[in-house]
């Protein structure tokens, strides 16, 4: 680590042609990842990185560099080359960091370093295992186990010294299975900012068998109808709508700058009254979750969305100077290689009051969406298509038979403001956001969702 260092003499050289704001990013990342393919061990691989990024903000841009050769020489240099992009005012002002202290601390039982690699592998070929005994139209097996270390430190400008770790560890298993010309794929994935008591929750097996289950359930599967029809988006399908749809629209680099069509709508009724989203990056052991984002802003509960109205955006440092507010803490980066941007956490819907099963039941017939897939979102007008991974027809207010090769196509805004009933249930997923060449652990949730007519793509 660098608490010996002199930061706050690096701070000044980052500010000495000018500039409004330095910051000091220290990062040290270990990674495992275990993966078995074709029923065998493919991957095993551990490794260690470790660097420093330094940042200017000057009239609204930003000065970036980074080197993974840590000495308090070799950090004075990289500032001294960072202070060279900017043209002003040398700062004079003494800078005197102070620890800041988390609001909250996220708890690690199991810490994924102190389990053996056999353990690891155990786990890995448990699920592998299981899913090729399921079935024999089981054709292919992909079992990964990661899991990832990471210790920051920041020190800034405005004197703030924020230190935190955080663990993540993720357990993936895919299934692919064939008949005769019909080839489906199941797919499960559990995490979070967690040890290795992932396992104690969720076994290998558990998540082995409702992949296979998935993708062998599919196989028999009829081909989706096409047209519009009222459908019905489980709380298992995690926020994949929330994330897509909505979410990156309301980051605040996209609103700004003319890309989201939820640009200049602050105080606007955005979606009927019954949806309110927000953001959390306190909620436990989620793959969102953190005590400082990468900038050093304490994590916090942001409402984006109440009861329909647009509330605010997510902003990082630099955007929040912009538009006159404090950050929201979602200022976020991949590692120290990368400045920060805005970027979600944990974004979720926020549940209502409906019963679930009464929400399937007031559906005559329609969609129930029980597992999102890929898809793609043009942030600037709304529209969006996304693929369903698991579906099953609604007949007469019952779940009915699985349907295969289904798509969703509407519009965010649209869509919020027609959904008319909200489930008192949540249910998450989770993955790795990617934006500007950048990927990041995030979380998304949502209650049961009933959309009266919305477009889905099968067979006409």
């Amino acid at each position: 680590m660098i608490h010996n260092y002199n930061l706050s003499k690096i701070l000044k050289t980052a500010l000495s042609h000018g500039g409004d704001f330095s910051e000091i990013f220290f990062e040290k990342s270990d990674s495992t990842q275990i993966q078995c393919e074709e029923k065998r061990l493919e991957k095993i691989l551990a490794g260690t990185d470790m660097g420093v990024g330094i940042r200017v903000l000057y009239a609204d841009k930003t000065a970036y560099g980074y080197t993974n050769e840590i000495s308090e020489t070799s950090l004075l240099h990289l500032a001294e080359s960072v202070a060279q992009a900017v043209q002003g005012k040398k700062f004079e002002e003494d800078i005197n960091l102070s620890n800041r202290t988390p609001s909250w601390q996220n708890k690690i039982q199991t810490i994924p370093a102190q389990v053996s690699s056999q353990e690891k592998i155990k786990q890995v070929l448990q699920a592998n295992e299981t899913a090729w005994g399921y079935n024999t139209k089981i054709r292919q097996v992909s079992v990964t186990y990661r899991d990832h270390a990471r210790q920051i430190l920041i020190a800034n400008s405005k004197g703030d010294l924020c230190q935190d770790d955080q663990t993540y560890t993720v357990f993936v298993v895919q299934v692919v299975a064939n008949q005769e010309e019909v080839t489906q794929t199941g797919y499960e994935v559990v995490g979070g900012t967690l040890g290795f008591e992932i396992f104690d929750t969720t076994p290998p097996e558990q998540v082995a068998l409702t992949a296979a289950e998935q993708a062998i359930r599919m196989l028999s599967a009829r081909k989706s109808p096409a047209g519009r029809m009222p459908v019905i988006l489980s709380s298992e399908a995690g926020g994949t709508m929330v994330h897509e749809a909505v979410g990156h629209g309301l980051e605040a680099d996209l609103a700004m700058e003319g890309l989201s069509v939820y640009q200049n709508k602050i105080g606007e009724q955005i979606a009927t009254p019954l949806i309110t989203i927000w953001e959390d990056k306190t909620v436990p052991n989620k793959r969102g979750s953190f005590v400082f984002d990468d900038e050093g802003t304490p994590a916090q509960k942001t409402i984006l969305v109440e009861n329909g109205v647009l509330k605010t955006y997510m902003y990082n440092r630099l955007y929040a100077s912009k538009a006159g507010l404090p950050s929201t803490a979602n200022g976020r980066r991949e590692s120290y290689k990368y400045r920060p941007i805005v970027r979600m956490t944990n974004t979720m819907i926020a549940p209502g009051k409906e019963n679930p099963e009464s929400i399937i039941h007031s559906v005559e017939s329609g969609l129930f969406v029980k597992k999102m897939g890929g898809g793609q979102v043009n942030t600037v007008n709304g529209d969006f298509m996304f693929e369903v991974t698991e579906g099953y027809l609604i007949e007469k207010g019952k779940v009915g038979e699985p349907v295969r090769g289904a798509t969703l196509t509407g519009n965010g805004p649209q869509v919020l403001k027609t959904i008319d009933k909200v489930g008192s249930d949540l249910g998450f997923g989770l993955g790795t956001c990617g934006k500007d060449g950048q990927g990041v652990p995030v979380a998304d949730a949502q209650p049961t969702l009933r959309i009266p007519e919305l477009v889905v793509g099968g067979v006409a």
